[in-house]
C-alpha cells in the first residue's frame, strides 16, 4: 500500500506527519525519525479501525513544507 505523508516542522521545533488521503491521521515527534514511525503506527491503526485491516508493508512517500 502506498500513502502520502507530510512531515513538516512545528513552531516548537518537533516534527508533524500527517497523512492528507486518512483525514484526522495526525502524529508527531521530536525527531523527524520519530514523527515517521507515529505514523506508521497512526495509519495501521486508522486501517485497522475501519475494516480490521492493517496492511503487511506501507510504503511513505514524503513531503517536505517548510
Amino acid at each position: 500500500m502506498k500513502l502520502c505523508v507530510r512531515v513538516r516542522r512545528n513552531a516548537r521545533g518537533g516534527f508533524i506527519a500527517a497523512c492528507p488521503s486518512l483525514p484526522g491521521c495526525v502524529s508527531c515527534g521530536d525527531t523527524e525519525q520519530q514523527a515517521r514511525d507515529n505514523i506508521e503506527q497512526a495509519i495501521r491503526g486508522y486501517l485497522a479501525s475501519l475494516n480490521n485491516f492493517e496492511p503487511p508493508q506501507i510504503r511513505q512517500v514524503v513531503e517536505y513544507a517548510s
